[in-house]
């Protein structure tokens, strides 16, 4: 029997566990929610677990937003061993005696706060000339990267104990924790390589109003829909602005407006009678569309009279 898919709008917070890639956990979301599309924002490593914002329909395309936003992330490093890939997948190089004061660890971690430099590993995604650094390193090859610049907003320790390091990181987008823990450990005098890598935040997203696929296959459809946050949950600080419903129809159309409204320039928001429509982008007085929802954007095709009171139109 063919499985039937519906439109469904908004975001689902979903903690992946260790077995699953994040594509895979995309498609059994879907499936379990019947929607016609999705997508996830910020793939995560198959080594690592937690929080994985899955965006069902229109949502995927303010999705933008959490792919640039800070992540958090708690990860464990094992101390003394360096290896091929920065984790617990490679094959050990390197050992050395661990001999490490919570002093050490103290001054170190002070070094890695703020803006850093780091060089991208040749075990992650990142393109190069259309393929990703893994295709190349599986062939025996290294591709010459650049140090990229990222900021280490919050780094503190956990747990310390024996050769296990646990360190809690909020960091900038572009930011590789493997590669932080290979630098900690390269500072630490002994190597490291990461053995679990746990993300509990992405921008104002956490991990603890997330559920799990056990969670989710336990759940009637209803309860899974109640789950699904609406599409404007992806732009919680951008400004507001009401729309009525003629100069949403005007919008539609690729009309720009003339408004007071008193708000900076810059994205908005855009609200109609029946809530979130879009964002549009404001400049002095001038409203123009950016990214309306598909619905709204069906509505350029009806006519709208051209005299509203209050309402200036500018081609």
């Amino acid at each position: 029997m063919a499985r039937t898919y519906r439109p469904l709008d908004g975001v689902l917070l979903f903690d992946k566990s260790l077995e699953l890639s994040s594509n895979t956990a995309l498609q059994k979301v879907r499936r379990l929610l019947q929607a016609e599309k999705a997508g996830h924002t910020g793939t995560l490593d198959p080594l690592a677990t937690g929080l994985l914002p899955i965006c069902f329909g229109e949502a995927t395309k303010y999705s933008t937003a959490l792919l640039d936003a800070d992540k958090t992330y708690r990860a464990t490093l094992r101390l003394g061993q360096v290896t091929t890939t920065g984790d617990a997948e490679g094959e050990i190089v390197s050992e050395s005696q661990v001999s490490v004061t919570q002093a050490d660890i103290d001054a170190v971690l002070a070094k890695f706060r703020g803006p850093i430099k780091q060089l991208p590993p040749m075990h992650s995604a990142l393109k190069h000339q259309g393929k990703p650094l893994y295709e190349y390193i599986r062939k025996g090859e290294t591709i010459e990267r650049e140090l990229r610049d990222v900021v280490i907003h919050e780094l503190h320790q956990e747990r310390f104990e024996g050769y296990e390091l646990d360190i809690a990181v909020r960091c900038s987008k572009g930011t590789y924790v493997r590669t932080l823990g290979e630098d900690i450990g390269a500072a630490l005098g002994c190597g490291a390589h990461l053995t679990a890598l746990r993300r509990t935040a992405i921008a104002h997203f956490s991990l603890d109003d997330a559920c799990d696929m056990t969670q989710l296959e336990a759940m009637t459809m209803e309860q899974r829909e109640a789950r699904v946050l609406p599409v404007d949950c992806l732009m919680p600080d951008m400004p507001r602005l009401q729309l009525d419903d003629v100069q949403i129809k005007r919008m539609a159309q690729g009309q720009r407006l003339g408004l007071d409204t008193g708000l900076p320039d810059g994205k908005v928001a855009l609200y109609g009678p029946q809530g979130f429509v879009g964002v549009g982008m404001l400049q002095g007085r001038r409203l123009a569309p950016d990214r309306l929802l598909s619905s709204v954007a069906k509505q350029a095709a009806q006519t709208v009279s051209q005299t509203v009171p209050g309402l200036t139109w500018e081609p």
